[in-house]
């Protein structure tokens, strides 16, 4: 940290002009989280684009679109870190203080401070507690939706998108299905640019919809609620995916 900044500060400029710095800031990881799933991509920002009231994120290794209806603060805390080296992150919240999802340095704060060096010091606020991660060390029952389905996808061969749709927040990885990976309770697909941590029993169901071709299956959780993780593709790429885990009916 430098003498103008903090551990952990609310910025004072507006959420688009401090989006508009994530290019400098070396490989960045946004990572967001909805109904047990997380969702992420990591890597250089190559180009903020700001539409009307949305920024969009793209590049190589990014492709999201954040909403600065429900974006109202960003905050800079650079209390994180991984065997000793400071992960820095910018939390997007709503009004309310939620934080919706996070935009994570991972080359660490010289590039994360010098990109933000011009907006001087914001408001100072006490540390937070960290969620701890993943953890544990459950495995994947047998028959697990989400298991089952990435298992059925990977058969079939045919690329996808997986997508996260939530409040401030729409982003997208598409390609060829990694072999998925179950550990510590969760389905995990691995790529260098993406991670999907699936919470095992987090999907109960996929409401499918699309017509023709093109599909598109939204998880739904046991009370029947979209979670937001959505599997987007053509329909030989979805080939014996079940509509419901076993045991559900419908």
């Amino acid at each position: 940290m430098t003498d103008t900044t903090q551990p952990r500060e609310l910025l004072k400029q507006t959420p688009a002009e401090i989006l508009a710095k994530l290019p400098g800031m070396g490989r960045i990881m946004l990572s967001a989280r909805a109904g047990g799933a997380t969702h992420e991509r990591m890597g250089v920002v190559e180009k903020i684009a700001v539409e009307g009231d949305l920024v969009r994120l793209s590049g190589e290794m990014h492709d999201s679109a954040l909403d600065l209806t429900v974006i109202t603060r960003l905050i800079a805390d650079r209390t994180s870190k991984m065997r000793e080296r400071v992960l820095p992150r910018l939390e997007c919240q709503n009004a309310e203080g939620e934080v919706l999802f996070s935009l994570i340095g991972l080359d660490g704060l010289e590039p994360f401070d010098q990109a933000l060096a011009g907006f001087g010091s914001g408001e100072a606020l006490e540390p937070v507690a960290r969620e701890a991660g993943m953890g544990g060390s459950q495995e994947v029952p047998e028959g697990d939706l989400g298991a089952v389905t990435f298992a059925a996808i990977l058969r079939n061969g045919a690329p996808i998108a997986i997508e996260l749709r939530r409040p401030g927040l729409h982003q997208i990885w598409s390609g060829a299905l990694p072999e998925p990976k179950p550990a510590m309770g969760f389905v995990n697909l691995m790529q260098p640019d993406f991670h999907l941590h699936l919470r095992a029993g987090a999907i109960a169901g996929w409401q499918r919809e699309g017509e023709g071709d093109q599909v598109e299956l939204h998880g739904r959780d046991a009370d029947g609620v979209l979670i937001g993780l959505v599997l987007r593709g053509s329909a030989a790429a979805f080939e014996g995916v079940p509509s419901e885990r076993s045991g559900d009916h419908g």
